[in-house]
């Protein structure tokens, strides 16, 4: 296996008119995808852009998705997936840490395009003009297996943003075990795209994961209960893969509808843990199992499951794929017994190459080769995983990581700010939600609201603190450092049954290092 893009080639040869992707009424046959990914990669060559080079995509998933990834892959590109919706000063770092040479982006990709303009990165805008070109002949650009083919920025709970660097042979593993032993997908399988394809979760385990199997993958460009049940009847979908929030809305909105899931034979979980009684509700409505699992961008995307065939026991994360290993290690590298809790350590066929550019967080995060992902887990007798805690704090809300230093960086920004803690709190859509406690500067004045907005406007949608509250201090350590765990918050009141719009999440960088699949 060399170039990722060997993967569509070779569907294209096996299942030729077959349907790859569609969007509503319409469909790219798997050679048909191939064409357009051709017509991709001759654009982004006269442009100039060379193997080795980073290419950018801002796109929701419309049906130029995969075909400007699949062109990026056949000219050699490494590519940077970024949310459509990030702001302007969001976009710029990736795409100026990743040196990205050139960036596709939507329309409605204003924050990416603005901050591609003010560093000088061509952009090509799909339905503009720009792919007036014709397809190039579909020969992959030659790769080697250990050469990157996506960047996935990730961000810690401090410090800057990491690019995972996912190989080649990175994807290609990890999409083929997925589509083998868990999905079991074959050519007569249809997929529904609802997750965002610049997720590591909707990426493999949906656009690579068909490609290697001949499924279908039908889009869903913006996440909606109503329309997902109407496109999973109209297309026969036989495998729905969604975040807790999203079982949630289709399992409420099921019991509102008579419509025919029949063909519905697979449901798989990931981006948080789903609630037990949930998933016992979701499958006696829907009439079909789900199976929960994990994993994170540095995995590229899946270590463990439940698997089909296999005992599966609901509140578990499963067991490791075929090509990943996993343990717990206890604060000295230890391995524990079963039982007592440990951070997970992962090593396998699908764990990154490495940070882009950042040899010491590497170093850091694989020691000694084994991943450390941050999250405490414990195992039983069988091998099946179960996630206590998370040793960062990171808020997973809807499934997806906000990254508290992120939103403080922001309010620190506000005059009136004088410090400020973001912390996750309990709620019970979205397993979190956002709040922050600020101290105000003396003789300053500045309402909740007016910080709330001031952070709404800078950030991604999904990001900005729903809950602000104001203190007269926060608690410290004896060195001065703020004390999160510390932080209190008020009583709020919950919202009502309303599921967010998972469009606007935000995938480079949201599954951090500790991303439950």
């Amino acid at each position: 296996m060399t170039n990722l893009a060997h993967v569509l080639v070779s569907a294209a040869d096996r299942y030729g008119e077959h349907s790859a992707v569609q969007l509503d009424h319409c469909r790219l046959s798997y050679r048909e995808l191939l064409t357009e990914a051709g017509r991709y990669a001759n654009l982004l060559s006269a442009h100039g852009v060379q193997p080795g080079d980073r290419v950018a995509l801002a796109l929701p998933n419309t049906l130029d998705f995969p075909a400007a990834f699949y062109g990026a892959l056949l000219s050699g590109a490494c590519i940077v997936p970024m949310n459509p919706l990030l702001k302007e000063q969001e976009a710029r770092f990736y795409l100026q840490d990743s040196g990205a040479r050139l960036a596709v982006a939507d329309e409605a990709a204003d924050g990416t395009r603005a901050a591609a303009g003010a560093l000088g990165v061509d952009v090509l805008v799909p339905g503009a003009g720009d792919l007036a070109f014709r397809s190039r002949a579909a020969t992959p650009a030659e790769r080697a297996d250990d050469d990157t083919a996506v960047i996935l920025y990730t961000s810690g709970t401090t410090g800057r943003p990491k690019g995972a660097e996912l190989t080649h042979a990175n994807l290609a593993s990890n999409a083929a075990s997925f589509a083998a032993t868990v999905a079991q997908a074959c050519a007569e399988d249809v997929f529904i795209g609802c997750l965002p394809l610049f997720h590591v979760f909707g990426l493999t385990c949906g656009l690579l994961t068909c490609a290697q199997s001949g499924a279908c993958l039908t889009l869903v460009p913006r996440f909606d209960s109503a329309t997902v049940l109407r496109v999973m009847e109209r297309d026969r979908v036989s495998v729905f893969a969604g975040v807790p929030t999203m079982y949630v809305a289709l399992l409420q909105e099921r019991r509102r509808t008579d419509i025919d899931l029949s063909s519905l034979r697979l449901c798989l979980s990931g981006g948080a843990a789903m609630p037990v009684e949930l998933m016992r509700s979701f499958e006696r409505e829907f009439a079909c199992a789900v199976l929960e699992g994990y994993g994170q961008s540095e995995s590229s995307g899946v270590t463990a499951f439940n698997h089909p065939g296999r005992p599966r026991k609901p509140g578990t994360i499963g067991t490791p794929i075929e090509g990943m290993h996993m343990c717990l290690l206890d604060d000295h590298g230890n391995e524990v017994p079963p039982g007592a809790v440990g951070e997970i350590a992962i090593r396998g066929e699908g764990v990154m190459k490495g940070y882009w550019r950042q040899p010491e967080a590497t170093a850091k995060a694989m020691p000694d080769g084994w991943l450390r992902t941050g999250d405490l887990a414990t195992h039983d007798a069988d091998g099946y995983y179960s996630i206590v805690d998370r040793k960062k704090s990171v808020i997973i809300r809807g499934g997806y990581n906000v990254y508290p230093r992120e939103i403080e960086e922001v309010l620190y920004h506000h005059p009136a700010v004088l410090e400020a803690v973001v912390v996750g709190i309990p709620d019970p859509r979205l397993g979190e939600e956002i709040g922050a406690a600020v101290v105000v500067r003396p003789g300053a004045e500045v309402d909740t609201e007016t910080l709330r907005q001031w952070v709404k406007e800078r950030v991604a949608p999904y990001k900005y603190p729903r809950h602000v509250w104001f203190v007269d201090r926060l608690p410290k350590g004896a060195s001065g450092k703020l004390l999160r765990r510390q932080v209190k918050a008020p009583t709020f009141p919950t919202a009502g049954p309303t599921v967010p719009d998972l469009s606007s999440l935000d995938a480079p960088n949201g599954p951090g290092p500790v991303v439950s699949l």
